[in-house]
Parts: structure tokens; C-alpha cells; sequence
């Protein structure tokens, strides 16, 4: 079995992290272009339709509060990613002062 470095684990997590983002991300785009579309009717002279409505059900909308919550947790996540690499950094600076 093999026990990963702690540098190893911090390096991870932050990748996750940016895979969390980058997909946070998007689903914001998606859930604010695909609201301002159904918003926005160009038949009506660019006045803007306050007539709450459902999307088309063929089109999937993330849920944008749910995207702002998962791109704080990634924020989080890359934030203890970082405090992680940096003790495996200051440990292995310990342990080399102490050997030199």
C-alpha cells in the first residue's frame, strides 16, 4: 500500500479544486445566459419581459444557487489544499535544516 506525500495531497486537492471551480463556473454561465434568454424577447422591441415562466423542459437549467454554494466550497477546498502544501514545505525545511 502505498502512502501518498502530504505535498502529493495538497497538489490533488487543488486540482480538485479547480475542476470544482471550472464546473461552478459554468453552471453559473449557463443558469444566467439561459434565464436572460427566456427574459429577453426580441419580438417585443428589446423590452424586457417580467413574466415569471418556466424554461423548456428539454433544456436542463442549473440551479444557480447551488453552483454559488459549490464554488465557495471549491474556494475553501483550494485554501486548506494551499495551507497543506505549505506544512509539507516548512516540514520538509525542518527536516533538511536539521539533517544539514
Amino acid at each position: 500500500m502505498e502512502i501518498p506525500s502530504a505535498l502529493n495531497s495538497g497538489l490533488q486537492g487543488l486540482q480538485n479544486a479547480r475542476a470544482a471551480a471550472d464546473q461552478a463556473a459554468t453552471d453559473i454561465v449557463a443558469s444566467t445566459a439561459l434565464s436572460n434568454d427566456t427574459q429577453n424577447n426580441p419580438t417585443n422591441n428589446g423590452e424586457v419581459n417580467t413574466e415569471v415562466s418556466k424554461p423548456n423542459n428539454n433544456l436542463e437549467v442549473p440551479d444557480l444557487n447551488q453552483a454559488i454554494v459549490n464554488l465557495k466550497v471549491a474556494e475553501f477546498q483550494a485554501k486548506a489544499s494551499t495551507e497543506v502544501i505549505r506544512s509539507a514545505d516548512d516540514s520538509l525545511g525542518t527536516l533538511i535544516d536539521v539533517t544539514a
